[in-house]
């Protein structure tokens, strides 16, 4: 899916190192292309909050917040951050453990120097994408 950014989104991924604005629009496409196949999700709303990426499913509320970030501290990651409310991360961990680095209730967390298990990335897209509408239905 080839969605064009907002100039205030391309302004906040223009502040990260040119390597890292690759793989956010990477992960950018990753998560817009998941969301177009996940069902009840329907058009995100692609957003700053804090200053990052953020994909909010506004218009179905299906899921929770999603958000793209980098960090000078972990510079070698690229975070993909959810509600910390949520059970998001701990289901992640229990899916695949030791699969992805993880941070604390907030993050998965992605290597910038080396390939991502994608099909396990797009079911952790498509959870947070569809958190609420699941929850509802247990």
């Amino acid at each position: 899916m080839d969605k064009p950014l907002k100039p205030e989104l391309q302004a906040a991924i223009a502040r990260y190192p040119a390597a890292v604005q690759q793989q956010v629009l990477r992960l950018r496409a990753e998560i817009l292309e998941v969301a177009a196949g996940s069902e009840g999700v329907g058009e995100l709303l692609e957003t700053l909050k804090w200053g990052e990426l953020s994909f909010v499913t506004e218009q179905s509320k299906s899921g929770s917040t999603l958000r793209v970030a980098w960090n000078a501290k972990q510079a070698e990651y690229l975070g993909l951050y959810v509600n910390c409310k949520t059970s998001l991360v701990n289901s992640y961990q229990t899916l695949f453990p030791g699969l992805f680095v993880y941070q604390k209730q907030r993050a998965l967390l992605l290597p910038l120097d080396s390939e991502w298990p994608l099909a396990e990335l797009r079911i952790c897209i498509a959870m947070a994408l569809r958190y609420h509408l699941d929850k509802r239905k247990r």
